[in-house]
């Protein structure tokens, strides 16, 4: 009776012992895979409207950390309606940051044309290397259906 008692202590040690390793080489696996996911380079897309200067400082502190996290992604900034003063050398309270940023092969600031001519804003305006598109919105929606993750930027005190 005692050896089986003794035996069956045993073959439970094993089990513990077995599953014990089972967990332990789940838990590396589900590690190492979320490494490699976050390793993964990434494609955004932000999207700028407002007039508000944090939001503009907000904007460039998210390329500047995401682009550092990332280097192999790709982050494009799309600019409209209010945000034009964003990407004029006269007026923004980031130009020296954007014109850091975007000599980056994998960071854009775009600006709608559209918004460019309603603020009456030509292309010796902005900030050098700032591109221009027809329709900011439509840009935003292609790099969507291309598959881009989206960031809605905006003043959130």
């Amino acid at each position: 009776m005692n050896f089986l008692k003794k035996n069956h202590e045993h073959q439970k040690s094993n089990i513990y012992a077995v599953s014990k390793k089972y967990i332990i080489l789940l838990l590396v696996f589900f590690f190492a895979f979320n490494l490699s996911a976050q390793e993964k380079p990434v494609k955004i897309v932000f999207d700028v409207t407002s007039s508000n200067t944090k939001v503009h400082q907000a904007t460039v502190r998210h390329v500047k950390m995401m682009a550092n996290a990332y280097p192999e992604s790709e982050f494009e900034v799309v600019m409209y309606s209010g945000s034009i003063d964003m990407v004029l050398k006269e007026k923004s309270a980031v130009a020296s940051d954007i014109a850091a940023l975007v000599k980056n092969k994998n960071i854009k600031f775009i600006v709608c044309e559209g918004t460019m001519k309603r603020h009456k804003v030509d292309k010796s305006q902005l900030i050098s290397g700032i591109e221009t598109v027809p329709d900011g919105i439509l840009e935003i929606i292609t790099k969507q259906a291309e598959g881009w993750g989206y960031i809605k930027e905006s003043n959130n005190n």
